[in-house]
């Protein structure tokens, strides 16, 4: 069981940045692949960032490659995103997930955090 709990969310103005964070707590934190997802109002969640158990592999949507990066540190427990560029399509609830193994899709994600608001006005 992981419990997971972002923060760093916040309102910002396009071409800001923003790092978010995402604290686990439970065992085994670094057997765990890490992903980054948002859901902007009216829309599906969608995958934005996942980085494997060691953080040697990692994944971006399309949108956000070369502006997100996505980064752990298992003695903190902590996963990080760090969004540069910000542009007001970015705007959305960020979620983080884990799974036992990297992958890019919603369902294959066992536990999730509670959301942090992204806010990018143009």
């Amino acid at each position: 069981q992981v419990q997971l709990v972002e923060s760093g969310g916040g309102l910002v103005q396009a071409g800001d940045s923003l790092r978010l964070s995402c604290a686990a707590s439970g065992r085994s934190f670094s057997r765990y692949a890490l992903g980054w997802f948002r859901q902007a109002p009216g829309k599906e969640r969608e995958f934005v960032a996942a980085i494997n158990w060691s953080g040697g592999n990692t994944y971006y949507a399309d949108s956000v490659k070369g502006r997100f990066t996505i980064s752990r540190d298992n003695a903190k427990n902590t996963v990080y995103l760090q969004m540069n560029s910000l542009k007001p399509e970015d705007t959305a609830v960020y979620y983080c997930a884990a799974t036992v193994s990297i992958h890019t899709r919603t369902g294959e994600y066992d536990y999730w955090g509670q959301g942090t608001q992204v806010t990018v006005s143009s």
